[in-house]
């Protein structure tokens, strides 16, 4: 049985057009104009107990807007969608005991106060037993290394700090589903690494289904088997993430370390349209067909100043973008 269970999703958002100038403000107090957004159009998935899922798109693709259906803060304006056998718009307490939201750019816990206090907030109104309360907090402290940061107000904690407060403070009821937006946003490398290794020790841990959205290919890579990817609110993929870098297994990456900066001319006179070709600075890569990058090397050698020369293979985060392209 899946855990979470979408049929053609649909979310429309209906605003009126403000008109501009003094005149237009006065026609719009007897009539307006409106126009009709669709963030999310008849999208599809099943999510099975204790899968870890990664959940991409560009910036307004409608992932957030899903999220947010899934935990109850929306209504669908078509469709149907299930977690753990309810309806989530519906709010039933026996499914809100059961699920958590985090949003990387939204604090749940309490600014000036400490984030225990804020835990005990949580206990109380997710009515907690105190033993099993005490024994999570110990169980997530540890495995999070916050046990020095539980009595500083929330204020005076780092973004990295305060992070794994909020992500502690969403497992303290146990919950079996969790949706993740964004948890890594704005950290340095180490706090993102350390988020990562202990969202994949816990859902290893406690087979806890996760659904993440992340704009670092990294979080994806380390700890999502499946993605599930979103464009003008529409699903345009959904399968396993190592199928999606097979997809690329035809392409290969050139990437070059230049000896001066080149100028936009000579860029363009180096574009086609089978590849794909990227330069900053001193720095220039371009995407070819596998079987095109020797012809391809010996032309950019012999058109500039190069230095130092590599070819890898495509990146996740450029078949991404390709995705995304082909599907306008």
């Amino acid at each position: 049985m899946s855990v979470i269970s979408v049929s053609h999703l649909t979310r429309q958002f209906t605003t009126h057009v403000k008109q501009p100038g003094l005149s237009g403000a006065f026609r719009g107090l007897f009539k307006r104009e409106y126009i009709t957004k669709t963030a999310v159009a008849d999208v599809s998935f099943e999510i099975a107990p204790g899968e870890f899922v990664g959940f991409l798109g560009p910036n307004g693709a409608g992932k957030t807007t899903t999220l947010k259906i899934l935990s109850g803060v929306l209504h669908p304006t078509s469709g149907e969608a299930q977690v753990l056998g309810h309806q989530p718009w519906k709010r039933e307490p026996a499914l809100q005991k059961q699920f958590s939201l985090v949003l990387g750019q939204k604090n749940q816990l309490w600014w000036d106060l400490p984030a225990y206090d804020s835990f005990v907030l949580n206990r109380d109104i997710y009515e907690i037993e105190n033993s099993d309360f005490e024994a999570k907090v110990k169980e997530l402290s540890d495995l999070l290394n916050i046990g020095e940061l539980l009595n500083v107000p929330v204020r005076k904690l780092s973004l990295g700090e305060r992070m794994k407060c909020e992500v502690a403070a969403s497992l303290l009821h146990s919950p079996r589903v969790l949706f993740l937006d964004e948890p890594t946003i704005g950290l340095d490398v180490i706090s993102q690494v350390r988020i990562r290794e202990f969202l994949k020790e816990y859902n290893r841990r406690t087979g806890i289904t996760v659904l993440l959205t992340s704009h670092y290919m990294a979080d994806i890579e380390a700890l999502c088997e499946r993605v599930i990817v979103i464009n003008e609110g529409k699903a345009i993929y959904d399968g396993g993430l190592r199928d999606l870098v097979v997809s690329a297994a035809n392409r290969r990456s050139i990437k070059l370390r230049l000896e001066r900066e080149v100028t936009e001319q000579e860029i363009s006179s180096l574009r086609d349209d089978e590849s794909e070709l990227e330069c900053d600075g001193y720095t220039l890569s371009v995407a070819v067909p596998r079987d095109q990058v020797p012809e391809r090397v010996e032309r950019l050698l012999k058109a500039l100043p190069v230095e130092d020369l590599t070819v890898e293979d495509v990146e996740i985060e450029s078949v991404i973008r390709d995705l995304f392209a082909n599907k306008h």
